[in-house]
């Protein structure tokens, strides 16, 4: 079973548009877990413009289900709030500082030796390590080699050719294809696997057909996106029918 895991930071975008505690985040991650989410994610920035420092204590005290920290580990501040605050998973993700959304993976083979050094800390502590990775084969192998228990594929390349070629359902295909074999090397390496960024209910059923030893999927931007029409419940509920 491919797990859901909702990514709740833009309600944390939209409390903060406004001051106070409307909506509320933690209750977000209780509801989000009582409406059927299989874990949450959050990825507190330094800067905190969405999930704050604080929410994610909160967060941990309150959650029953696979708690999965997203973030920049060449923060200290971040290195220290996940070790404080012992996630499930923690997801290392190369963001630069400021930047409005993550948009590339790890290049494995020239940051080698120091994911080695920091992913040693994180699963020292007992925490599942996810690195995020582009669906280049090279790359892929260099993960295998740093001591991470799982990639995260980046799925935006997926998600905007899928979108451009809809019309012709041959093109589909072209788009997922380099995301299946990053999955098969992943697979052979003995790496779990993850995906995350872009993906809606337009082509998750597609691209988890086409890889169905997903482990975990992270979805935030579409899904709360479609929660405002659909309701939050229903959203949660609408994309676990398409990883069955």
């Amino acid at each position: 079973m491919t797990k859901l895991s909702v990514n709740i930071n833009k309600i944390a975008t939209l409390r903060n548009a406004r001051g106070g505690n409307n909506p509320d985040v933690v209750k977000a991650a209780i509801d989000a877990q009582r409406f059927g989410a299989d874990g949450v994610t959050v990825h507190p920035r330094p800067d905190e413009r969405h999930i704050r420092y604080n929410d994610v204590r909160e967060i941990k005290k309150i959650i029953t289900t696979e708690f999965n920290i997203e973030g920049n580990c060449t923060e200290q501040k971040f290195v220290d709030l996940v070790l404080e605050t012992k996630p499930h998973q923690v997801t290392l993700v190369p963001d630069a500082l400021g930047q409005l959304t993550s948009d590339h993976g790890w290049d494995t083979i020239k940051n080698k030796n120091y994911l080695i050094d920091i992913i040693s800390v994180f699963k020292k502590a007992g925490i599942r390590v996810s690195i995020f990775v582009d669906p280049v084969i090279e790359m892929i192998e260099g993960a295998a080699a740093t001591g991470t228990d799982r990639i995260e594929l980046y799925t935006e390349g997926f998600a905007k050719q899928f979108a451009s070629d809809s019309h012709r359902n041959g093109n589909k295909q072209l788009a997922v294809s380099p995301y299946i074999e990053a999955a098969k090397k992943t697979k052979e390496l003995g790496l779990g696997l993850n995906a995350g960024h872009d993906l809606d209910l337009h082509n998750l059923k597609f691209f988890k057909q086409n890889i169905p030893w997903l482990d975990e999927v992270s979805i935030g931007h579409a899904l709360i996106c479609d929660a405002i029409y659909l309701g939050f419940e229903n959203a949660i509920q609408l994309y676990k029918r398409q990883l069955i």
